[in-house]
């Protein structure tokens, strides 16, 4: 990274209106989730939202990626789910439907029609999520007798889903405001600014434990430190292991493959052109974090399902069982959910998401490194791979390469999300229970994968700027 090169771009009028649109859009963003839903007593729904989040995995997911939306029920209480919910069917329905291919592939044009008809199928995705959320936490409230004073009409209905609704296509413009500056992903910089705005109470929380000295105080030494010794060694334990899996995080969206291409010398008139080589770079992890993100909402919404059966007929055999399996396993929840201790049903929401993220991996990357475009545009301008023939045969050499790379990215994104799992297994068999803070995860690796994307977007768009400058200088 030239960091020196994104402190001088900062001077141009127009890299700096472009981050200070940025930063413009994360407030507003951030304004919205403190507008309560028009629904009743917020207090009462967020009682019933704290138990809901207990229970359903994605609730927690949800209240994740909408930056604490779920937990304080803000009008973001869907947030962004409703449109990667309909990324990824319209994504497999473009794998699984040939016309849809050939516009996929059809380019800019395309991409257009493609991204448009994903921004319509968000509207209905997240009518029937704001109805499933209201209806569950007012069954919720009602069964705990909380709120037995407040029964909606029909315009209270009609009023709080059109404010869900609207919410969350606000977020998807946002999103792509942010894109369309050039400096990064727009739905992926959302997330991430969701995950940073909750640890200013994650901090708070591991201050008050720290500092909390009822149980003695730490001797190192021979001075005594005003800290609580348990909690110091966890943190100091948890904050080197972060360490650690931040730089494994790094070195692994870093990594890539470099692979050569020749341009055929081509001679016109007087003038010569090609007769040069240039490079293809091929990212190890060229998903990034979708395939995580992916992966846990896909899994999780068997678990919406099952709270929504359950709370139209609580004691239901299969609305349980869903909310059960597919509920992930943590400190909030192993309790109840594993009173007898660890069984072997702890482990199947682990293996399952290890396989979707292994699988949405490869399922993502054909989709957005399309070898045969590749090859196909390495021809037209007279490129090629030393020992491999143009066409057919490039386009079989990239995928191999692709589908070499993915399968180490994939297993190294699965173990990276299987940590949390790890984390929770070794203290359960050493303690028998689970630890409620774990050192890695889908968080961890959000922040660490996009704020790397962000800055390599950054420092590309510093360099254009600052490239006359450099000129000038040599």
């Amino acid at each position: 990274m030239h960091f020196k090169t994104i402190f001088k771009s900062l001077k141009n009028k127009d890299m700096l209106k472009r981050i200070l649109i940025i930063f413009g859009i994360i407030v507003a963003y951030r304004l919205l989730a403190q507008i309560p839903v028009p629904m009743g007593d917020a207090a009462t729904f967020k009682e019933a939202v704290s138990n809901l989040m207990e229970k359903s995995d994605f609730s927690s997911f949800l209240n994740l990626i909408s930056g604490g939306g779920l937990a304080s029920f803000s009008i973001i209480l869907v947030g962004l789910s409703p449109y990667i919910t309909g990324s990824i069917i319209i994504q497999l329905l473009t794998k699984a439907v040939p016309r849809l291919e050939e516009l996929s592939n059809d380019g800019e044009t395309g991409r257009r029609k493609i991204n448009q008809w994903t921004r319509i199928l968000t509207v209905p995705l997240a009518v029937v999520q704001s109805i499933a959320y209201i209806f569950i936490l007012y069954q919720s409230t009602v069964a705990a007798n909380v709120a037995t004073d407040f029964v909606p009409t029909m315009r209270d209905w009609a009023l709080s889903v059109t404010a869900m609704t609207a919410g969350s296509v606000i977020l998807m413009w946002l999103g792509e405001l942010i894109t369309e500056q050039g400096v990064g992903n727009g739905i992926s910089t959302l997330i991430f600014a969701s995950i940073i705005s909750q640890l200013p109470t994650t901090m708070a929380s591991l201050g008050a434990a720290l500092f909390n000295t009822s149980n003695g105080m730490l001797n190192l030494f021979g001075l005594e430190i005003p800290v609580d010794p348990t909690t110091f060694w966890i943190i100091l334990g948890f904050a080197v292991a972060m360490l650690v899996v931040i730089y494994i995080l790094v070195k692994l969206n870093e990594a890539q493959r470099i692979i050569t291409i020749n341009y055929a010398k081509r001679v016109h008139g007087n003038s010569s052109y090609g007769g040069i080589k240039s490079i293809l770079p091929i990212k190890l992890i060229a998903a990034g974090v979708i395939p995580v993100i992916f992966a846990t909402a896909f899994l999780s919404l068997p678990a919406l399902v099952g709270q929504v059966i359950t709370s139209i007929n609580p004691g239901n055999e299969i609305g349980e069982n869903l909310v059960s399996i597919f509920s992930a396993p943590s400190a909030n929840n192993f309790a109840t959910m594993y009173p007898d201790g660890l069984t072997a049903k702890w482990f199947i929401y682990p293996a399952v998401y290890f396989v979707l993220v292994f699988a949405f991996t490869y399922f993502y990357t054909s989709i957005i490194f399309n070898t045969k475009e590749i090859a196909d545009n390495l021809q037209k301008q007279g490129g090629f791979i030393e020992g491999v023939r143009p066409g057919i045969a490039t386009a079989n050499y990239l995928s191999k390469v692709v589908n070499h790379l993915d399968l180490f990215g994939a297993l190294s994104l699965g173990l990276i999300a299987m940590l949390p799992f790890a984390t929770d297994f070794i203290f359960i068999m050493t303690t028998g229970a689970p630890i409620g803070l774990s050192i890695s995860g889908t968080g961890l690796l959000i922040v660490v994968t996009v704020a790397l994307e962000n800055l390599r977007s950054v420092d590309s768009r510093a360099l254009m700027i600052t490239y006359d400058d450099f000129s000038n200088e040599s």
